[in-house]
């Protein structure tokens, strides 16, 4: 295959990445352990696929495997019990964005995401009127509940609605279920920005895809916090929040507590890091270290990758998640690989 040839050729002249093995393209780094996502994306570059084609069927794979109840169907119900999904990919090349947010009843959320860039001028599409879209280009309606979505969502009744995420509303949303309101008295009491979520709660696949000819695509996907409030899209389907990509400079993808991480625009400030010749793990570390100064208690991580094929990764540390698993595919490697950083 001829980037196999050029592959060859990159690893006696690319000398070794800091922090990492030498870089070689192509590249495919995707948070968490999902193997099956990796392998996915690899074998369709394999096959003569293009970077977006891998991004979309790696992501894709998870939402078919429902990686860790955190992407796809039938998990993360929101507070009606339902379950709704976001999702974005971009072309680094072209700088396009797709992305689809609160998407109900659709299952290929990053298949649709796609359709946004091929065949609209629109960067986002949300809620019902991002499912029509969806049905016009071909996607079927299919319910997102399953026996286990609705067992966490009966759980989470049953145990007076905790945990969620209102504040400062009455009744008192830390010891009851709503439907809450403002009280008739504006008094507020400060809230502790402890993360709701865990190592066992991973929440989104982030992808990243580097060609043989330096061509970066990035994309995601997720159903969101687990009990959010109905109409709550985190950063996943973001452009440089969730992920970022840039041909002339690399891609990055972020994973973990969207609400407080998207506030930052970590992916496209990695990017900007790697773009001024930063490595890419110190890239990531700069990231979750600027994050942490607001939130020290923030759960999350995030996946770099430049144009050489050097990669990275980080994540904030916090009791109960002190490593961050991570899948790596490159020529270097005889398999998709999980690797492991500290957080720091």
């Amino acid at each position: 295959r001829a980037w196999a040839v050029v592959t060859h050729i990159l690893l006696f002249l690319l000398p070794p990445a800091g922090g990492c093995a030498s870089a070689a393209l192509p590249v495919v780094i995707n948070t968490w352990a999902f193997r099956t996502a990796a392998e996915t994306a690899w074998r369709v570059l394999e096959s003569g696929g293009s970077e977006l084609d891998a991004v979309e069927r790696g992501c894709g794979q998870c939402e078919i495997d429902q990686c860790d109840g955190s992407v796809g169907y039938g998990g993360s119900p929101d507070e009606s019990g339902e379950t709704t999904l976001d999702a974005m990919i971009m072309d680094g090349n072209t700088m396009e964005v797709g992305a689809v947010a609160d998407l109900r009843r659709v299952k290929n959320a990053i298949g649709v995401a796609r359709k946004v860039i091929e065949y609209t001028k629109h960067t986002l599409l949300v809620g019902e009127s991002a499912s029509l879209f969806a049905v016009r280009m071909g996607f079927p309606y299919e319910d997102l509940t399953t026996q286990k979505s609705l067992s966490l969502y009966s759980e989470w009744l049953n145990q007076s609605c905790q945990p969620n995420y209102w504040k400062n509303v009455v009744p008192d949303s830390s010891k009851s279920c709503g439907p809450y309101k403002r009280p008739g008295k504006e008094t507020y009491k400060e809230e502790q920005t402890i993360s709701q979520r865990s190592v066992h709660n991973h929440d989104t696949i982030g992808m990243v895809v580097i060609g043989v000819s330096g061509t970066v695509v990035s994309g995601t996907s997720t159903n969101g916090a687990v009990h959010k409030i109905p109409g709550r899209v985190g950063d996943s389907p973001i452009a440089g929040a969730g992920s970022y990509a840039d041909s002339t400079a690399g891609g990055a993808a972020a994973t973990g507590d969207g609400d407080i991480m998207m506030r930052f625009l970590p992916s496209y400030q990695a990017v900007e890091y790697m773009r001024m010749g930063t490595d890419p793990t110190v890239a990531c570390q700069k990231v979750i270290s600027r994050i942490k100064k607001y939130a020290p208690k923030f759960f999350g991580a995030i996946i770099c990758a430049n144009t050489t094929g050097s990669y990275g990764a980080a994540c904030n540390k916090v009791p109960g998640f002190t490593q961050f698993h991570f899948m790596v595919s490159s020529p270097l490697l005889s398999r998709p690989t999980e690797q492991v950083v500290d957080c720091i």
